[in-house]
């Protein structure tokens, strides 16, 4: 029995000399992997956090708006996942644009304005369609923006916002999807914008 115990202890101690043998030391001159730096904003980064401001400032009116306006549940439901989802996303580009001292701003694009007018004035299947159009294609859009900022940016802020977006826009998409409202025209306009 001391025979196989000694034998076993030697036994595990090269295999951990051959595994430790492949490994650097810390002297060995390789160096660690550098954390991404929280300091480090791009012009895409600060494009993308005034993108996720201004989407905010029209969405979060046109979810209220399906809550009144709307004919459908299912256009009331994806209402309240536009609420709930740029809220939280609203919260979070203030709080990041705060602590890295980049200007957002604080109104909708005057085009955003215009569709926020629109749906105001919509009632009923017409409200319907007119937001999945309008939100489907906006979401679509952006997708393609969240994608190159989260493969790109060196910001550690910025990355998680990203990460944020993408799940509420994947979100928001699928909803809009469900309504069975979306056309071929609204995905043809967004391919359109996809660089190619």
């Amino acid at each position: 029995m001391a025979t196989a115990t000694a034998w076993l202890s030697l036994k595990n101690n090269s295999a951990d000399g051959l595994v430790s043998a492949d490994l650097p030391t810390a002297g060995s001159g390789l160096a660690a992997p550098r954390a991404a730096s929280t300091d480090a904003i791009t012009t895409l980064d600060k494009t993308f956090l005034t993108k996720v401001r201004q989407a905010g400032l029209w969405e979060i009116p046109a979810g209220r708006l399906a809550q009144t306006n709307a004919s459908s549940e299912a256009i009331k439901r994806a209402g309240l996942h536009l609420l709930d989802g740029h809220s939280k996303l609203d919260q979070l580009v203030r709080e990041d644009s705060e602590a890295l001292h980049v200007p957002i701003p604080d109104q909708a694009t005057a085009e955003q304005q215009g569709w926020v007018t629109q749906l105001r004035n919509a009632r009923g299947s017409d409200f319907d369609q007119l937001f999945v159009d309008l939100l489907r294609a906006s979401h679509g859009k952006v997708f393609i923006t969240i994608g190159e900022v989260r493969a790109s940016t060196k910001n550690s802020l910025v990355r998680r916002l990203a990460s944020q977006a993408n799940t509420t826009v994947q979100d928001h998409m699928d909803v809009l999807e469900d309504t069975g409202l979306v056309t071929d025209a609204t995905l043809d306009d967004v391919a359109s914008t996809i660089p190619k």
